[in-house]
């Protein structure tokens, strides 16, 4: 069975041609090694592999400024993550008026 695998170098080459499965081995690469900078190049270069590594990092966090940078850099669900993070879990009850306060329980 012949080896598979391919160097970094030789991705990065077919990503700089618009292989986009290259792309996402980078991103991979980037995510398994935790080099977020590698991770937001990618992205900005169109890698949808990494907008999607980098959101499930950003919303596992709660970083709302990070999921909003990936939404400005075109990831779009990092958009809707940023809005579901944003979205009040439960409704809150107003609080009671001074006059429900002094009223006697029965």
């Amino acid at each position: 069975m012949p080896n598979t695998n391919i160097d970094r170098e030789t991705l990065r080459e077919l990503a700089d041609e618009g292989n986009e499965t290259a792309l996402d081995q980078l991103a991979d690469l980037a995510n398994a090694a935790s080099d977020l900078g590698e991770l937001s190049a990618l992205l900005d270069e169109g890698s949808m592999r990494a907008g999607f590594l980098l959101t499930q990092r950003a919303a596992s966090t709660g970083d709302l400024r990070e999921l909003q940078r990936i939404a400005d850099a075109g990831y779009d669900e990092a958009g809707d993550e940023l809005d579901r993070q944003l979205e009040p879990s439960t409704v809150l009850a107003a609080p009671p008026t001074p006059e429900e306060l002094s009223e006697p329980t029965t």
